[in-house]
């Protein structure tokens, strides 16, 4: 596990997030720490390092 940071495309803070790097590719929904929205985050590893990290607004 590590720490990533980024921006919340609502609000834009920063805020971070725990990766597990064992989960080569992953897409998943989690609410921003700040503002509660949902973010849609896709997260790709190869050999234990970041390649992709997109965190995207939930059109409603």
């Amino acid at each position: 596990m590590f720490e990533h940071y980024f921006q919340c495309p609502y609000c834009w803070e920063d805020i971070s997030m725990l990766l597990d790097p064992s989960v080569r590719k992953q897409t998943y929904v989690e609410d921003c720490e700040v503002c509660c929205n949902p973010i849609q985050l896709t997260v790709a590893f190869e050999a234990e390092e970041l390649v992709e990290f997109r965190a995207e607004d939930i059109e409603q």
